[in-house]
C-alpha cells in the first residue's frame, strides 16, 4: 500500500470514527434526558423560558421561509403544468407537496439553523467558562438543568412551527397561483383540500416531533462536548448545523418510508 492510499485511508478512517463517537455520545444524552425525567422531573420554569427563546422568537423565520417557498413552488408549478394545460391544478401538488415533505423538512432545517446552532453556541460558552463544571459541584444534574429544557421544548415547538409553516406556504402559493392563473381563491382551496388528506398533515407534522428531538440532542453534546474557548465553540456551532442537516434528511428518508406502508 501506498503512503498516498494509507493517508487516504487513515483520512477515511478518522471521519466515520468521529462520526461513530458523535452518534454514541447522542445516544447517552437521550438516554441520560430520559433518565433525567423519570428520576428528576423537569423544570417547567425553564422550559417555559425556552419556549419562548426557541419557538416564539423563531415564528417569524419559519413564516418567512414558509410564505416565499410557497411561493415559488407555485411559480414553478404553473409554469410547468403550463406546458400540458394542467395549471388549474396547481393547488393539488402545492398542499401535497408543502403538507407531506417541503414545510416539515424546510422548518426543521430552519429550527436547526437557528435554535440547533443557538444552543450548542450558549451550551459551548458554559462549558469552556466552567459554568457546567460549577453546576456539578454544586450537586446538581447539568442534564437536568441545562439538557432536559432545551430537548423538551424542540421536541415540542418544531412539529408547532411546522403546522404554521405549512398554512402559511398554502397560503403563499395560493396568492401566486390567483394571480398566474385567475383561479379563484375558493377554487384554489377545493383543490388542495380535496387533495391534501388527514393522514398527509398528520405524517408531515409527525416526522418534525423526531427531527425537534434530534435536534435538542445533537447540539446538546455538542454544547458540552465544547473544547478550545471560543474557536471550540464556534466549532461546535458549525459541526451542530452539519450534523443536524443530516440527520434530518436521514431520518426524512426512513420515517417517509414507513409512513408510506401504514
Amino acid at each position: 500500500m501506498t503512503d498516498l492510499a494509507f493517508k487516504k485511508l487513515q483520512t477515511i478512517g478518522g471521519y466515520l470514527w468521529n462520526h461513530m463517537n458523535i452518534i454514541g455520545g447522542v445516544g447517552i444524552i437521550i438516554y441520560q434526558t430520559f433518565s433525567s425525567i423519570v428520576k428528576d422531573g423537569v423544570d417547567w420554569k425553564e422550559v417555559m423560558k425556552q419556549f419562548h427563546s426557541i419557538g416564539v422568537k423563531s415564528l417569524s423565520l419559519v413564516s418567512l421561509i414558509a410564505i416565499f417557498t410557497g411561493m415559488v413552488l407555485a411559480l414553478q408549478f404553473v409554469f410547468g403544468l403550463s406546458r400540458f394545460g394542467l395549471q388549474l391544478y396547481t393547488g393539488r401538488v402545492i398542499g401535497i407537496g408543502i403538507a407531506r415533505e417541503l414545510g416539515p423538512v424546510l422548518t426543521a432545517l430552519m429550527v436547526a439553523s437557528r435554535v440547533g446552532s443557538g444552543i450548542a453556541a450558549e451550551l459551548g460558552s458554559m462549558t469552556v467558562s466552567e459554568q457546567v463544571l460549577a453546576i456539578r459541584a454544586m450537586g446538581a444534574s447539568p442534564i437536568t438543568k441545562l439538557v432536559v429544557p432545551r430537548i423538551l421544548v424542540s421536541t415540542i415547538a418544531t412539529p408547532l412551527l411546522t403546522i404554521v409553516a405549512v398554512f402559511i406556504g398554502i397560503f403563499g402559493g395560493m396568492v401566486v397561483t390567483i394571480f398566474e392563473t385567475g383561479v379563484s381563491a375558493r377554487y384554489f382551496l377545493d383543490q388542495t383540500t380535496n387533495t391534501v388528506e388527514v393522514y398527509d398533515f398528520l405524517s408531515g407534522v409527525s416526522k418534525t416531533i423526531f427531527f425537534g428531538f434530534l435536534i435538542g440532542a445533537i447540539a446538546c453534546y455538542n454544547g458540552l462536548m465544547t473544547q478550545g474557548g471560543t474557536k471550540g465553540v464556534g466549532e461546535s456551532t458549525t459541526q451542530t448545523v452539519v450534523t443536524c442537516a443530516i440527520a434530518i434528511f436521514i431520518a426524512d428518508f426512513f420515517l417517509t418510508k414507513l409512513f408510506l406502508i401504514f
